[in-house]
């Protein structure tokens, strides 16, 4: 059985899919642009402020069902460019606490609307 995740404190679904779904006891979380849901617009240009709302939509997901970032399990990261990993780690590194989650990162060639930035998590509901 699963349950859809839906909140408008993150970019709807620009496509046929849910922001997230849970199975079981395991939350995925598709892919979150860095569009700040109030404009519809980037939160910004940098990969700083990229990385910060593309995370905050994660965690605006999670909470919608009193899931917080505490519980993600698993995290991938795709880059518009591998030089930019450092200010992306140092930012992503705000968002979680020690036992940290597992992680991939990689650049891609391109991500949608040019993003420098995409993120999606795996969580662990008990």
């Amino acid at each position: 059985m699963k349950k859809v995740y839906a909140t408008t404190n993150a970019p709807g679904a620009i496509g046929p899919y849910s922001q997230a779904i849970q199975a079981g006891n395991m939350v995925f979380v598709s892919g979150q642009l860095p569009i700040d849901p109030a404009t519809g617009a980037f939160a910004g240009d940098d990969i700083k402020s990229q990385t910060r709302q593309s995370l905050t939509n994660i965690k605006n997901i999670l909470a919608s069902e009193g899931v917080d970032m505490s519980q993600v399990v698993r995290v991938g990261v795709f880059l518009k460019d591998m030089n930019m990993f450092g200010d992306m780690n140092g930012v992503y590194g705000e968002f979680f606490e020690k036992d940290y989650p597992a992680r991939a990162a990689v650049e891609v060639a391109r991500l949608p609307k040019d993003a420098l930035v995409e993120i999606e998590a795996v969580a662990c509901v008990e």
